[in-house]
């Protein structure tokens, strides 16, 4: 069958999805992925935003759910991970922290040189891109559900490393102001101090590690990994059972804050929106490469490329928050959960699903 035959494209939902007609399973993998339930109440609540409505949730809704949603991920990334060969594993661990502290340095330069930013807001943003998103790996896990295709709880593990070297790397490229000044004591000691306003470098790293959500999958990663399945059983029913449907209702929020972001991002200016959808993009092709290189089967191999195309609004803005007050959040985060992330949710997850099973 040629090239010409062997795609097609449609209008469904708004926006154009690549439909692979050579497998059968291709197309019925981004179906499935585009039109699963988490998906719709996604569009839902985006929706809903839309037509300027309120959700009818209280307040802390978003941040309780997405506190089980990491203890049901680490406690099922912990599972899966008690019967694997951690040495096998490691290669994985080591790729994913040097994406992570590699790729803001693309993201910088596509910043500096294409959107025109200056450097503090340059570099924070690239931090954003460079580390990643839960929410975006949690939709990129349903949509290898839907299509029947496993994946290991080592991912998992690969998700928690890729949050804070991104971080580090933001912080040197933002330059002495993020760092501080140096001098010397009256002994002869170098000393660095913080711009006033500064948290520091030092202390600014060790927010990004010690991030409440990060210890907390890793932690529910730990307690998986010494129970077992043994240990799992009594415990489906709270953390496997009501998945789906607790995960809907995240999405619904998600989907409701996106479009309100969405609104931010329309007064970023069209290099940066563009920079916005094309960066996820590359950081895909950069994991794709990674993951081939890695050997990972289908499953993984999705996952860590969603995970280098991801950007993070959780962790890495509270990090830069005190590390950097200069950086303008009116272009981060419109542009990580505005752009990135909804593309990401509704188009890019089907999209490096079906490019890596294209490719394998």
């Amino acid at each position: 069958m040629n090239q010409r035959n062997s795609f097609n494209y449609a209008n469904e939902a708004g926006f154009s999805i690549l439909r692979r007609t050579i497998n059968p399973c291709g197309s019925a993998t981004i179906l499935n992925a585009l039109l699963s339930a988490p998906i719709l109440f996604f569009v839902l609540g985006a929706a809903i935003a839309a037509v300027g409505a309120r959700l009818p949730l209280p307040d802390g809704f978003g941040k309780a759910v997405a506190a089980y949603l990491l203890v049901a991920i680490g406690l099922k990334g912990g599972v899966a991970l008690s019967g694997a060969d951690l040495a096998a594993v490691l290669p994985l661990i080591a790729v994913s922290g040097l994406l992570s502290l590699t790729m803001p340095l693309l993201a910088f330069v596509a910043l500096r040189r294409l959107a025109g930013l200056g450097r503090v807001d340059a570099a924070a943003v690239a931090a954003h891109y460079g580390s990643v998103s839960l929410v975006t790996f949690v939709a990129a896990t349903e949509a290898l559900s839907a299509a029947g295709i496993g994946f290991g709880g080592h991912m998992v593990a690969a998700l928690a490393v890729m949050e804070a070297p991104a971080i580090v790397t933001g912080l040197v490229l933002a330059g002495a102001g993020a760092v501080g000044a140096v001098t010397r004591t009256a002994g002869g000691a170098i000393a660095v101090a913080s711009p006033p306003g500064h948290a520091g470098f030092g202390e600014a790293v060790r927010e990004a590690c010690l991030n409440g959500s990060i210890l907390l999958l890793l932690g529910a990663l730990a307690v998986g990994l010494v129970i077992g399945e043994a240990g799992m059983a009594p415990l489906q029913g709270l953390f496997v059972a009501p998945w789906n449907g607790v995960l809907c209702l995240f999405l619904l929020e998600m989907g409701h804050v996106a479009a309100r972001r969405l609104s931010e991002a329309a007064t970023l200016g069209p290099r940066l929106v563009a920079f916005g959808v094309a960066m996820p993009l590359t950081g895909a092709a950069i994991g794709l490469i990674a993951a081939r290189g890695l050997g990972l089967p289908t499953g993984d191999a999705v996952l860590l490329v969603t995970l280098a195309a991801s950007a993070s609004y959780i962790a890495v803005p509270a990090a830069l928050r005190s590390a950097l007050p200069e950086a303008d959040e009116g272009i981060s985060l419109p542009l990580a959960l505005g752009i990135t992330f909804p593309f990401n949710v509704t188009v890019g997850v089907p999209l490096y699903l079906w490019a890596v099973t294209a490719l394998t």
